[in-house]
């Protein structure tokens, strides 16, 4: 599915999250925790304690759709304590899901240097 970058909404949930959730659990926690409407197109984005999974919860107007993505290494977050429930926008969560710390100049995870 493509977004129009300037439209898309999306709500980082500022709490860990049960990756075992699915489509019923991630609305409920839309409706309680984030407080929005999981109809209305936007995105909902949840991870789990480790920061090494997260799931996109959002309706495309014939039913929702969940993305997820695994790390091998790495995290989304480096500490849980700097986050909130917030808006952020589609660049932002860009950024998250390539590992690019905005404001710090390092990735979530360096290969390390062969010796040749």
């Amino acid at each position: 599915m493509f977004f129009p970058e300037g439209r898309v909404r999306v709500h980082l949930c500022g709490q860990p999250v049960d990756m075992r959730k699915s489509y019923d659990g991630l609305y409920a926690l839309t409706r309680s925790v984030l407080r929005q409407n999981p109809l209305s197109g936007h995105l909902f984005v949840f991870i789990n304690r480790r920061a090494t999974q997260m799931k996109v919860l959002y309706w495309d107007r014939t039913g929702f759709c969940l993305w997820a993505k695994r790390l091998e290494r790495g995290r989304f977050l480096p500490d849980w304590q700097k986050v909130v429930t917030r808006e952020m926008d589609w660049t932002d969560l860009k950024l998250m899901l390539e590992g690019i710390v905005p404001g710090a100049q390092r990735k979530r995870y360096q290969a390390p240097e062969t010796a040749e």
